[in-house]
């Protein structure tokens, strides 16, 4: 007997969505390309609200879209019970070459 468990997805995006359609209760939809398939993720505005706010607050961001595979689509699926976390993102500092200095004995 296999040992039960939940199935959970996240999808990371560090772009603001092009192509967002206003759909019921006002939810926004949106599609997701990860390479592999599209995945159809439908927010409530105030779950989409996190969204706007980390584009207009940070120069850089990543936010985790996560939630269970519902219903599959031609191309893909739905994303269910999705939710947002948005983080800034920090550039990376390069790094230089820092010169070595021998204790002389």
């Amino acid at each position: 007997m296999p040992t039960p468990g939940k199935l959970e997805l996240t999808i990371k995006i560090n772009e603001f969505p092009v192509d967002v359609q206003t759909g019921e209760n006002g939810c926004k939809q949106f599609d997701i390309d990860t390479g592999e398939q599209i995945v159809t993720v439908s927010l409530k505005p105030k779950i989409f609200k996190k969204l706007e706010q980390a584009q207009e607050n940070y120069p850089m961001w990543v936010a985790a879209i996560a939630g269970m595979m519902g219903e599959k689509t031609d191309s893909g699926f739905v994303l269910k019970e999705p939710n947002v976390q948005t983080f800034e993102k920090k550039p990376k500092e390069s790094k230089e070459a820092t010169p070595v200095v021998s204790a002389a004995s």
